[in-house]
């Protein structure tokens, strides 16, 4: 059985078919992202068809946005067989010129990177690089090399002098002069404190400093410094070196103190005056308050003082009531 196709229907399918045909009607964008020094058609126009690369205006700088008239674009293309253009009611569109840019931070790290490699400095983030002039940022191609092409490298190690020569993409040469320095974490005072008084975290920081003027015994952990004491006054801005501190002091000077005596079966106290301070552990003058004579001991945690055995003149040093009941007790 044949089927008749209504002549509406037929009608309506050729204009579908004839409307699939023909090409989209090129329309102005709203704005535009470009690459280059050039803007063309097909950055500003949809459905520029061939006459898409073809060059219109100049692109913005790096890094920079302009805008150019719906006016303009549609007198630009004109002379291309872009007739009849739709506008879409813009009136500007905003071109963009996307970059990267190179910092002057960014050239410290390229530069102290490279005098490392070159010159065995240690890593770029251990070395110290200061500027005759500070360098200006500047931008390149986004997908262009952030690596420079390194035209002339030089470094004195005995002033720390470098003279580098780069070349980044798209830049003309460019020269930077200045000094370098391999550096070393130091624990560095935020403020003062006096002699004996005990190093709190909020005292210290971690700061770089250049190797050739640190000593040999600059401290450079925090957990090293925190909960001991000061040996000597530290002033805010100095580095701490290991001799420096000390622990805490425990028996001051002309603090009333024990003297303690322990041997095998005995143990006797006697009453005494520090005649230094001392930290546990410190071997300290004392004063036995009952002979008045001097000994020595070892300051203890509780802040008694601990005679050494076995030195005849500590025996001698003993109250002779002590001696006493030493003997009452055998």
């Amino acid at each position: 059985m044949i089927r008749i196709i209504p002549l509406a229907t037929l009608i309506l399918a050729a204009a579908v078919t004839t409307a699939a045909a023909e090409p989209a009607r090129p329309a102005l964008k709203q704005s535009a992202t470009v690459t280059g020094d050039l803007v063309r058609i097909g950055d500003l126009v949809d459905n520029a068809g061939i006459v898409a690369n073809i060059p219109i205006f100049r692109a913005p700088d790096l890094g920079q946005s302009g805008t150019v008239s719906a006016a303009s674009v549609v007198d630009a293309v004109r002379g291309h067989a872009i007739i009849g253009l739709d506008t879409r009611g813009i009136v500007d569109v905003t071109v963009t010129r996307p970059s990267h840019m190179i910092s002057g931070r960014d050239i410290q790290k390229t530069i102290a990177r490279l005098l490392g490699n070159a010159y065995a400095l240690g890593d770029s983030d251990e070395i110290s690089v200061s500027f005759e002039r500070e360098p200006r940022s500047f931008n390149i191609e986004p997908s262009a090399s952030i690596e420079p092409r390194v035209l002339q490298l030089g470094y004195d190690a005995r002033t720390g002098r470098f003279d580098a020569q780069l070349e980044f993409a798209g830049q003309r040469a460019m020269r930077w002069t200045g000094t370098a320095f391999p550096t070393v974490a130091a624990v560095t005072m935020v403020r003062s404190v006096g002699r004996g008084e005990i190093v709190r975290r909020d005292d210290v920081t971690i700061e770089r400093r250049p190797k050739t003027q640190t000593e040999r015994d600059t401290v450079a952990a925090i957990d090293a410094v925190v909960g001991r004491a000061a040996r000597q006054a530290l002033r805010a801005g100095s580095a701490v070196r290991g001799s420096d501190l000390m622990k805490p002091e425990v028996v001051q000077r002309d603090a009333a103190v024990t003297l303690i005596y322990a041997a095998p079966g005995i143990t006797l106290t006697v009453r005494g005056k520090a005649n230094e301070a001392g930290a546990e552990g410190d071997i300290i003058s004392v004063t036995n308050l009952q002979s008045k004579r001097v000994i020595q001991g070892m300051v203890a945690a509780d802040g008694s003082v601990i005679v050494q055995p076995g030195t005849p003149r500590v025996i001698a040093n003993l109250e002779p009531a002590a001696e006493k009941r030493a003997t009452q007790q055998k």
